[in-house]
């Protein structure tokens, strides 16, 4: 029977959780992230600005959780994202996009009627690298 290992993951390139859970949590070759809501991790503040604004600062800091193990957007496989506002779904895909400009993960997303400090958006992720070769911090 193999035993994989379960790491709390916590960068401070991202915003600290505003709660009882981590940012992320790596077991075997897998990410489980945590969702993000637009808080710049320097401030602790929520960024201001549209849902393009707003995603870019989600997805910077997806991206940091994911570096600060040796992943990479690339290794995403899934993605759930939760808008206050289904009408802001093309200008959040062309802002999402940026980040993934081949093989896009799978995805859902759905619309929800509040987010954690007023938030426009909320994206969590699952990521998987086959070979990683990671061994801690």
């Amino acid at each position: 029977m193999v035993s994989l290992l379960r790491e709390v993951i916590l960068t401070e390139r991202a915003p600290r959780p505003i709660g009882p859970y981590s940012q992320a949590i790596k077991v075997g070759p897998f990410i489980f992230g945590s969702g993000q809501i637009p808080i710049d991790p320097n401030t602790g503040a929520m960024v201001k600005g549209d849902i393009r604004v707003q995603t870019r600062r989600v997805m910077e800091n997806i991206r940091a959780i994911l570096e600060s193990v040796g992943y990479s957007m690339d290794d995403i496989v899934f993605v759930t994202v939760f808008l206050r506002n289904l009408g802001d779904f093309n200008a959040f895909n062309e802002e999402y996009s940026k980040y993934f400009r081949s093989a896009p993960p799978a995805r859902t997303t759905v619309e929800v009627s509040n987010l954690p400090k007023g938030a426009l958006l909320e994206v969590n992720f699952i990521a998987y690298r086959q070979h990683s070769t990671y061994q801690g911090r």
